[in-house]
């Protein structure tokens, strides 16, 4: 196991790579920030011979081969002496079951290794990364498995690169590694020789919204063609993977028209679709029916709709079911919808002799929805949802969000979904957030669940295009996206600096009066 630290003059942290914070020893390992970070005075101290100073990349190589939980410090200089101090007593302390190792960056030979491992020690955004995600994978910029992709890093370079290439230019959301954006970026990750370039930029940050607007990026991963600096089309539709890429840049076309998805209703389903007209009459023929409210955009229904089908082949057909599958799209037949309450989607619902019996969240299999009709009975109390549950935040939806935004003049808005792993990792650091403001009438903290009724329209409007999305708002007008740290920290941290500046702003006032 490596463990990578790079060192400049004063501040010392500030780069890891291929690292873990497990190293696997038998006694704890534990580096103080602060003993490394908050330096006042450089001392000159004699460091351990057990730090292995290395500058060559075949000892260096040889050196990660051989031993087994190594830390590697990279320094811009030699001058970093209170952290070899520090770390020659963790050599001593972890004589036999570590090594530490020192690269010097700053002289001749240790230039050429870091830079043949891609290490600059005056760069802090490993460091950041790690600290967010210390188990994901390595940045995309650093992981040698992409090292023919040319990263982009500022919008400067995008265009000075985009004047001397070809060039296709992926933006991936490197931050959430569970999106589709990591397996997009495996494409480029393969040995395809091509005439072109292949670069990725990362453009999340606000600092690129200029850039995003220009390209039309609406989201992640966005494919862009350039040919002698010239934006010429987005490759979408072409296949998913690096054979099609290859394919398609032998000889760029744009992008392909979607194929118009068929309507469920109209497929051959053996599922029975409902209507406002039919709804009440089916029921009356069929005592014992589950009903799938779904919306055609939903992911969670598009995934549960093979399942569901399946399920209604045997079902549906069999004269001795113990109940039939039937479906209502909510977003067409409103009328049902709102009569059944319904709110978020998929919801499934058990109907006996045309009453409404369970609601049965459970169901989303085919397997579970044939164990349970065979025996039909009440689902296990539902968790409580966050807006039911008592906290300092606002929950607003479509009827109330701008009357109610137009009172404060600081709201910080989450939007969200609640099956949203991401969102509900978010949750208990804003209502914490939210409980230290309560008291404050010109802040809120307010949330917008997207799933529920209208709601996907307003979250829609707001510019939401996953989950969580934290937009700040001043007097119920849109200000600026939020895309700081989602801990109490960084939540509280904004709503400070927001008081800070009208504190300020009073102050000035005070001193021309």
């Amino acid at each position: 196991m490596i463990f990578s630290l790079s060192v400049s003059r004063l501040l010392c942290l500030t780069h890891l790579r291929s690292l873990s914070l497990s190293l696997s020893l038998s006694l704890s390992l534990s580096l103080s920030l602060s003993q490394v970070v908050l330096v006042t005075t450089l001392q000159a101290v004699k460091v351990s011979p057990l730090i292995e100073k290395v500058s060559d990349h075949k000892d260096f190589k040889k050196l990660l081969r051989t031993r087994t939980n190594v830390l590697v410090l990279y320094t811009k200089s030699g001058e970093c002496y209170p952290q070899l101090k520090l770390l020659s007593d963790v050599a001593q302390a972890v004589k036999g079951q570590g090594t530490i190792a020192w690269v010097n960056c700053g002289d001749s030979e240790g230039r050429k290794l870091c830079k043949k491992v891609k290490v600059d020690p005056s760069s802090k955004t490993s460091m950041v990364a790690f600290l967010k995600d210390p188990t994901g994978a390595p940045l995309w910029e650093e992981n040698p498995e992409a090292k023919d992709v040319v990263h982009i890093e500022t919008e400067k370079v995008s265009i000075s690169f985009r004047s001397t290439a070809s060039v296709k230019i992926t933006f991936p959301f490197l931050v959430f590694v569970w999106c589709s954006c990591r397996e997009r970026r495996l494409f480029f990750e393969r040995n395809v020789v091509l005439p072109q370039v292949l670069a990725g930029m990362n453009v999340h940050p606000a600092e690129f919204d200029g850039l995003k607007q220009e390209f039309n990026v609406k989201g992640y991963p966005t494919f862009c063609y350039f040919e002698k600096g010239k934006f010429l089309h987005h490759y979408e539709n072409y296949g998913a993977t690096a054979k099609d890429i290859a394919d398609w840049l032998k000889n760029p076309q744009p992008p392909q028209p979607k194929t118009p998805e068929v309507p469920w209703s109209e497929s051959d389903s053996a599922v029975f679709h409902l209507t406002d007209e039919s709804f009440d009459t089916f029921l009356e023929e069929h005592p014992s029916a589950l009903v799938m409210f779904y919306a055609p955009w939903c992911g969670h229904c598009k995934k549960m709709k093979p399942e569901y089908d399946e399920a209604a082949e045997i079902l549906n057909k069999d004269a001795n079911s113990p109940g039939v599958l039937a479906a209502v799209d909510a977003t067409i037949h409103k009328s049902v919808g709102e009569r059944f309450k319904i709110s978020g989607f998929p919801t499934v619902k058990y109907f006996e002799k045309g009453e409404e019996k369970y609601t049965l969240p459970h169901l989303r299999t085919k397997d579970k929805i044939f164990e349970w009709l065979q025996n039909p009975q009440a689902p296990p109390p539902p968790e409580q949802s966050w807006e039911e549950k008592p906290s300092s935040v606002s929950h607003l939806g479509a009827e109330d969000f701008r009357e109610a935004l137009k009172k404060k003049k600081h709201a910080l808005v989450m939007f969200y979904a609640p099956w949203c792993p991401h969102c509900k990792n978010a949750i208990p650091h804003f209502i914490t957030a939210a409980e230290l403001f309560k008291d404050d009438r010109k802040i809120a903290y307010a949330a917008v669940d997207c799933t529920k009724g209208q709601n996907h329209e307003l979250c829609k409007q707001e510019g939401v295009e996953g989950y969580p999305t934290f937009n700040y708002y001043n007097y119920g007008k849109f200000s600026e996206k939020y895309n700081g740290e989602r801990g109490e920290a960084g939540f509280t941290g904004f709503m400070r600096s927001l008081r800070g500046r009208d504190q300020e702003k009073v102050g000035k006032r005070k001193e021309e009066l």
